[in-house]
């Protein structure tokens, strides 16, 4: 029997019925594929940038991020993909919060590539980023503490290591953090 390819809607539906309740589960062409859970260094570069983002929205106001929200990136059959972080310069704050995923397209797009099936996928993972309109995705390798920033509008990548300082320009104008900072353990550990 011929099984017919799951909506987003669906997905979305019966998400909570596949292995840890979903968490780590995405849509791939109507098909759910759930991926390996992150590591804790997945963890902790989450809570890293949650925190430079809080700072940076609070003082200049511009955008806000949205973590672990689904991308409805194509449709019949539909993909939803589930980076780390988006982060939406455009429209109503935090108007996609209240959901599990969005058409709204983000400006920028944080993957970690923290898994060896998140790290085998991520060339597709930003090529369809970049044909749904993202203009920036950051690809942060955990193992190489390297961040690879890949442009819509250049498609040539840029290579940041420890010692560089990342600006989220022009998107997010004035936020400039250090690389290192992004692996750091938190002080409670």
């Amino acid at each position: 029997m011929i099984q017919r390819a799951m909506t987003a809607e669906q997905f979305s539906e019966q998400r909570s019925e596949l292995p840890d309740a979903g968490q780590w589960a995405e849509l791939i062409r109507g098909v759910p594929v759930v991926l390996d859970p992150p590591d804790l260094e997945h963890g902790t570069i989450v809570l890293n940038l949650s925190k430079i983002f809080s700072e940076y929205v609070h003082a200049e106001l511009n955008g806000y991020p949205c973590f672990d929200l689904g991308l409805h990136l194509e449709s019949s059959p539909d993909t939803v993909l589930f980076p780390a972080i988006s982060y939406f310069t455009e429209g109503k704050r935090f108007a996609e919060a209240d959901h599990d995923y969005t058409k709204s397209t983000p400006a920028i797009v944080i993957e970690l590539a923290t898994s060896n099936d998140r790290r085998s996928s991520i060339g597709e993972r930003v090529s369809l980023y970049h044909r749904s309109g993202v203009q920036s995705v950051w690809v942060i390798d955990a193992n190489s503490r390297v961040v690879h920033v890949m442009r819509k509008s250049t498609m040539s990548p840029k290579r940041y290591e420890e010692g560089d300082i990342l600006d989220g320009s022009p998107e997010l104008h004035k936020l400039k953090v250090t690389v290192e900072d992004l692996f750091k353990e938190p002080d409670w550990i």
